[in-house]
């Protein structure tokens, strides 16, 4: 796995709506750091860092960045315990949207 996606991993999840202009920054310098695609491995560990909101955005980027791979991440239902991006990206493999 890339550095610069250990790094954001290692972070963890997205902040919410009420955090600092500042940390969103941070995160969205550290997404806009990952090369596109990315690999499988790391597509994987990027699905653990959805935040409990869309994070003015950001979600959407990470969410973008995770369908870079070359295969989708989650192929089966996640479940009802997956949070909503989970969801949303299983949704978008089982509509067989397009990536980004």
């Amino acid at each position: 796995m890339r550095p610069e996606v250990r790094t954001f991993v290692a972070d963890g999840p997205l902040p919410d709506w009420d955090a600092s202009e500042e940390e969103i920054d941070r995160r969205v310098r550290q997404l806009e750091a990952i090369a596109r695609p990315v690999t499988g491995e790391e597509a994987r560990a990027l699905v653990a860092c959805f935040g409990p909101d869309d994070c003015y955005g950001v979600a959407w980027t990470l969410l973008h960045l995770i369908e870079t791979a070359p295969r989708p991440v989650l192929t089966a239902d996640p479940g009802p315990e997956a949070d909503e991006w989970q969801r949303r990206l299983y949704g978008r493999t089982a509509d067989g949207e397009p990536a980004g």
